[in-house]
């Protein structure tokens, strides 16, 4: 048995640092000093703020969760860390703790070169990649993706790098910086462009969802990323999106997308994931901010209040201090 220490979101709005007991691991598991996790503004500011909709308590359980979320909660996905008994670095999906124990299986090594602070967009890539999966660019297709967060970024840059020509609408000017040095083209809104073939929402805005409505050409394809919460959302449906006969279709990166590779499984997309960060560097330029674990509950206070602009939050935490009470 020893002394960790975990984040939980206590209530509403009110974060916790924990300490509780962790068993050693059995054959079959391993234990994991945490490195950094990675903290993604949408999901875990809905979950902080106590907006996770209650028919939807049980779709949003992340792996490792402990508690639910009417109650206090332990939640996060972005773990990365070193497996204490070989020393490999592995990322898994486990809320943010200071050490913690996971079957042998739940872990993914990361390859040669990657940079474990860079590891923790690992979820917001794979869910990057899901959705291109899901949307099936053709070529030659005209695309636009509206919303230049983490996974509206990450999108936009794959597909550049897939050799598709993507327009990028965002209304915050400041993000035209980390859009150019990813090599993506972005717009405001008065100069994005209409009639285009595909587009993928990822805005979270009831506002970016309607224009995306009406920039779609006739028979375009609407692809939907953001993730609602709580909060109602209303279309203009009888203008013309069934003259123009779009499609509107959500993308969730829960399931591995039917249009994958055949073979494709969680944990083959995992590794291709990792060696995608381990192959662009460049990729840094979305975590724009970092602090201490035992910091959180201020942390997450900020980053989950409203109007805060930023892109992945980086959480470090000291691999040679143990932790005891």
């Amino acid at each position: 048995m020893s002394n960790v220490h975990a984040f939980w979101v206590a209530t509403a709005g009110v974060g916790e640092v924990r300490a509780l007991q962790l068993a050693a691991p059995s054959p079959t598991q391993r234990r994991v000093t945490m490195l950094f996790s990675g903290v993604s503004r949408g999901t875990e500011a809905l979950v902080f703020n106590g907006d996770v909709p209650k028919n939807q308590h049980q779709a949003m359980r992340c792996p490792h969760q402990e508690g639910c979320f009417s109650g206090a909660v332990k939640y996060g996905y972005s773990a990365v860390g070193r497996e204490e008994a070989s020393g490999v670095l592995v990322f898994c999906l486990h809320p943010h703790q200071t050490h913690f124990v996971v079957e042998a299986e739940a872990l993914s090594p990361l390859p040669d070169g990657l940079d474990p602070g860079l590891a923790v967009l690992a979820p917001n890539l794979e869910t990057a990649i899901n959705a291109i999966w899901d949307a099936a660019p053709q070529p030659d297709e005209r695309i636009t993706v509206i919303g230049g967060g983490v996974v509206g970024l990450l999108v936009a840059w794959r597909l550049s790098g897939m050799g598709h020509e993507v327009e990028l609408v965002e209304t915050n000017k400041e993000r035209a910086g980390v859009a150019g040095a990813l090599g993506v083209a972005m717009v405001s809104v008065a100069a994005a462009r209409e009639q285009r073939d595909l587009i993928i929402h990822a805005s979270g805005s009831e506002a970016g969802l309607c224009h995306a409505l009406k920039l779609a050409a006739h028979e375009g394809r609407i692809i939907e990323m953001s993730w609602f919460g709580n909060r109602s959302v209303s279309l203009p449906l009888g203008e013309d999106f069934h003259v123009k006969r779009l499609t509107l279709r959500s993308s969730q990166v829960g399931t591995v997308s039917p249009n994958a590779p055949k073979t494709m499984n969680h944990k083959q997309r995992m590794a291709m994931v990792l060696d995608l960060l381990a192959a662009h560097p460049a990729l840094e330029v979305l975590i724009d901010g970092e602090s201490d674990f035992h910091q959180m509950p201020k942390t997450m206070a900020r980053l989950a209040s409203p109007g805060v602009s930023m892109l992945c939050h980086r959480i470090r935490y000291q691999e040679s201090v143990p932790c005891t009470d």
